[in-house]
Order: structure tokens, then C-alpha cells, then sequence
């Protein structure tokens, strides 16, 4: 009797410790980064972008969001953003944060990378540019789960390297730098070899004969220098389409931000 009392004492006891937990997990939902409302990812490859988004964004303390959509009330695709920053209030740090953001307005074929705090600094108008110049093939090719990809990898890159700084630069690439490490250590070898070795005394007076050796005449002669000037054409082709760029700006909540816009 006094047995089965304790056990179920024992059971009870236990549900009470799991359950506070089991709860508060089911009740705390992981933050959603990914708002494909344009439906162009399957469901895994949603959770391989959210996953994704949520590494960078620990190592560069921002959120990395993606965001398309139908636009069926057909918004300017800055505008449709700015909307959804203040609304939504995402954000690493806080509400309203630092925050980086993919648009895709599918209606229109526009595109739209922003920043927003850190992100606003370590992603400005140029870098956003970059950014967007790099997946819109991807996404011309309607290859969106592998532009998406690039545009977090990419931003999170961007934002490792200092503002004003070419991101771009070879110096910032690991093949460079491997390439680079191995021709300083094959030249510091090639230079402790080449010291072992005894000392060269040979130089270019060892076989000059300076009795039969001298310069008979030399005369240089200066004719003329003809310079003629011609107007350099300009390039005001109006034919090659739109090529994107424009810039940051601020949403009706007062939240300044980089960006660069184009089609796809």
C-alpha cells in the first residue's frame, strides 16, 4: 500500500518538473525569418533558409529576413518593405533592430535589399547594390531558394569586413589568401636556401677588358613630337534598360535605413 502511494507521489512529482518546460517550449515558437507569402520555396527549404538566416544572424548579431510577396494591392516594393519593418518590428538586438531585408515584389519583378541599424551601416546603398547585383541572375532564372542563399551568405560577409571597404576586394578572398600564404613561405625557403650557398664573387668586371674595351661615338639626335587631339565620344545610349540602384530612406515609424532597388 504505503508502495504504490510513493510511486505515484514520485510520478506526480515528476509531471509537475516537465511540464513548466514542456510548456513554455510549445509556447515559445522559434522567431520566423522567412516570409515566403509569394509561395516560391518548398516547406524544406524554408527551414534550410530559416536555419540558415539564424547561424549568420547569431554571428553578425542581425536578422537576415526574406520577403516576398503577390503585392495584389500593388505597392511600390519600398514602400511595401517599410510597411512591414514597422508593423512586424523585427529585429537581432531588440524590436525595430538591426535587420536585413530581401523584398521580392513578384507583380512588378522589383527587388529591394535593405538595412536597418548595424545593418544600415555594414550593408549601405553600395554594398546593398552588390548584394542585389549578385542573386538577381538567380532570380531572373527563377532560381529563388539558391538567391536566397547567396543574399544571406553574402550580407553576412559584407558585414564582417569594415564600412568603407571595398567587400569585394581580393584581399578578402580565402583562395587569395591561402595563395598568398604559400608564395610567402615558398620565398622565405627559397631565400634561407639560397644563403646556405657559398658566396658569389663573380661580378661584371671578372671579364672585362678594359684595354680594348671602350665606346667609339654615340650621338642621339632629337627630330620632333607630334601630339594630335580628339574629342572623346560620349556614351548616351538610352537603349540599355533599367539597371537598378536608388537608395535608403526613412518608414512612418522614423526608422532610417540603406537600400538599393532593381528588376529582375
Amino acid at each position: 500500500m504505503k508502495s504504490g502511494f510513493f510511486k505515484k507521489t514520485l510520478i506526480l512529482i515528476a509531471f509537475l518538473l516537465v511540464f513548466p518546460f514542456a510548456f513554455a517550449a510549445a509556447d515559445s515558437p522559434s522567431k520566423q525569418r522567412i516570409y515566403d507569402d509569394a509561395g516560391l520555396l518548398s516547406d524544406n527549404e524554408v527551414k534550410e533558409l530559416e536555419k540558415l538566416a539564424e547561424k549568420h544572424g547569431a554571428k553578425r548579431g542581425t536578422d537576415f529576413i526574406i520577403l516576398t510577396s503577390n503585392n495584389e494591392e500593388n505597392k511600390d516594393v519600398v514602400e511595401f518593405m517599410q510597411e512591414f519593418y514597422d508593423k512586424e518590428a523585427p529585429g537581432y538586438d531588440k524590436p525595430h533592430g538591426n535587420t536585413a531585408i530581401l523584398t521580392l515584389d513578384m507583380k512588378n519583378r522589383d527587388v529591394y535589399v535593405a538595412g536597418f541599424y548595424k545593418a544600415e551601416t555594414y550593408l549601405d546603398n553600395h554594398r546593398a547594390t552588390l548584394v542585389r547585383e549578385k542573386i538577381t541572375p538567380d532570380l531572373s532564372n527563377g532560381n529563388y531558394y539558391k538567391a536566397f542563399q547567396s543574399f544571406i551568405k553574402t550580407s553576412s560577409k559584407y558585414m564582417g569586413i569594415r564600412p568603407g571597404v571595398n567587400p569585394d576586394n581580393i584581399l578578402f578572398n580565402l583562395w587569395f589568401q591561402i595563395i598568398a600564404s604559400l608564395a610567402i613561405a615558398g620565398a622565405a625557403v627559397g631565400i634561407m636556401a639560397f644563403n646556405t650557398g657559398g658566396k658569389v664573387t663573380v661580378n661584371a668586371r671578372t671579364y672585362q677588358d678594359n684595354e680594348n674595351t671602350r665606346v667609339n661615338h654615340r650621338r642621339d639626335q632629337y627630330i620632333r613630337t607630334t601630339t594630335t587631339k580628339r574629342r572623346k565620344p560620349s556614351n548616351k545610349s538610352s537603349g540599355s534598360g533599367f539597371s537598378g540602384g536608388g537608395g535608403g530612406g526613412v518608414t512612418r515609424g522614423g526608422h532610417s535605413h540603406s537600400g538599393s532597388r532593381g528588376k529582375f
